[in-house]
């Protein structure tokens, strides 16, 4: 499992996740201003794949050069250089329930409890 620390870049964490998942091909899970990337199998992660799907996020909405992707054993960290953050709007989003098994992710808690039985037929 990788963490992926987010703190800088909050406003953008939901697209980046999801760039970055469907690149490196993980399971993503959502925490407060991180997220994590892992794998069915326990295959390690490329961290060199992630570090490089990142920057090209960054760069694909042009702050590549206002920030700095770390890496310290299995986490990753995204650093203001110039000690901006990057502050979009944001929609509030209402709570949301990932399945700890998969990713799946609902805004309904019963829906989750219901999806979670599958994994344990």
């Amino acid at each position: 499992m990788l963490t992926i620390d987010c703190k800088d870049i909050s406003s953008i964490k939901n697209e980046l996740l999801v760039y970055v998942a469907d690149k490196v091909e993980a399971i993503p899970t959502i925490k407060q201003h991180q997220f994590t990337l892992s794998t069915f199998d326990d295959d390690p992660i490329d961290v060199d794949l992630v570090i490089s799907s990142i920057k090209e996020y960054l760069d694909s909405i042009d702050e590549g050069k206002n920030f700095a992707v770390i890496s310290n054993n299995e986490r990753i960290n995204i650093t203001s250089i110039s000690g901006r953050v990057i502050e979009r709007e944001t929609v509030k989003q209402s709570d949301m329930f990932s399945c700890t098994h998969c990713g799946y992710v609902t805004k309904y808690e019963v829906e989750l409890n219901v999806h979670m039985r599958i994994h344990y037929l």
